[in-house]
């Protein structure tokens, strides 16, 4: 039985998460609005944000 290929995880530059960010926080879309928009995790989202 082989071990079935991982898939490479994502990298954001910290430019792309400063945008993400900065949408968030105009309060226009909530966060899980900007998330689903972007197709990321609203977790990933939220932590980028701390």
């Amino acid at each position: 039985m082989g071990r079935k290929k991982r898939r490479p995880r994502w990298s954001f530059t910290p430019e792309f998460k400063a945008e993400i960010v900065e949408l968030c926080s105009r309060g226009d879309r909530s966060v899980g609005q900007v998330a689903k928009d972007f197709d990321l995790t609203e977790t990933a989202v939220r932590q980028w944000a701390v």
